[in-house]
Order: C-alpha cells, then structure tokens, then sequence
C-alpha cells in the first residue's frame, strides 16, 4: 500500500491497517488522529511520540499481540492476521536446533513469570541462539529496567512493520 492509499482509506479500514502494526489499541487511537500524514518520515516521527507518550499499560498492552519467540504454533493460531510478517522476523527460529528451542521455551517461561510479559525481542535478522543470549542477559534486568527495553524492542518491531505496510 502507498501512504497515498493509506491516507484515503476509511477510518475502520485504517485503525486495522495500523493495528497490524502495533497492538495498543491507544496508540492506533492516536495514529488514526493525525492523518492525512505529508510523508513516511513524518509517519514514522509520529508513531515514535505517540508510543512514547504512551503508559505502561498501553505498552503491555501491546506486547500482548505478540507470539512468544520460537512458539511456530501461536504464530498459526492466535496471531494470524500478522503471522507472516512475524515467521518473517523470527525466521532465524526456523533452523534452530531442538534444543536451542527448548531452551528459548523455558526462557520465555522464566521471562515471563519475572516480568509479567511475554519476552519482546526486534527478532529480524537475528538467529535463535542470537536471541536465547539476549533473553538470558535480559532476565537479569530489574522490572523497570526490562520495560524499557521491551518497550524500545516493540518500537523497533513497529517501525518494521509501518515500512512493510506501506510496501505491501
């Protein structure tokens, strides 16, 4: 899709179109307010202040859209309608070894009973054993510490995903 297209497209079509971007449903709340946008770079500048702006709530909120790394199943199932932009960024699971797998599967686990979230990595272009080494440096972070840097990740993941919906 063009921004062109993207700026003349009603405004439920439009609220679908970002949410596949982003999972907060404040922030397509937000996004939906400021267009028609001039450019992809104002575009890209203004989902960065918003998800910004944004609370925690709104960011768990988001994280929540997510499957967990190497969880091939929850991608089919939960998450279809972004399913194939994230097999896309998490391909480097795809030829990890069983027990790298295992390994990521209790990970997430651990991750997920510390934090209260799933672990949100910028998966694209990193391999699963890439990721097994950041989820475990990343589950010694404090509470605090750890939000803001899944908070960064997701805004890593929908800056991605902005550029592939105006690509599509």
């Amino acid at each position: 899709m063009t921004l062109p297209e993207l700026n003349q497209l009603p405004a439920s079509d439009l609220k679908t179109a970002l949410s596949t971007c982003c999972g907060s449903t404040t922030w397509v709340d937000e996004m939906a307010k400021i267009f028609p946008v001039e450019s992809k770079e104002s575009l890209f500048e203004q989902a960065e202040v918003i998800w910004f702006g944004l609370t925690e709530n709104d960011w768990r909120e988001a994280f929540t859209h997510h499957p967990k790394i190497g969880d091939i199943e929850s991608l089919r199932k939960k998450f279809a309608s972004t399913a194939a932009w994230a097999e896309g960024e998490q391909a480097g699971v795809s030829t990890a070894s069983l027990s790298v797998l295992e390994m990521l599967s209790e990970g997430n686990q651990l991750y997920e009973e510390k934090f209260g979230y799933i672990f949100i990595v910028c998966a694209t272009g990193k391999s699963a054993e890439e990721m097994l080494e950041i989820l475990e440096v990343r589950l010694l972070n404090s509470p605090e510490e750890e939000l803001q840097i899944a908070m960064q990740e997701q805004n890593k993941i929908t800056k991605i995903r902005l550029e592939k919906l105006l690509i599509a």
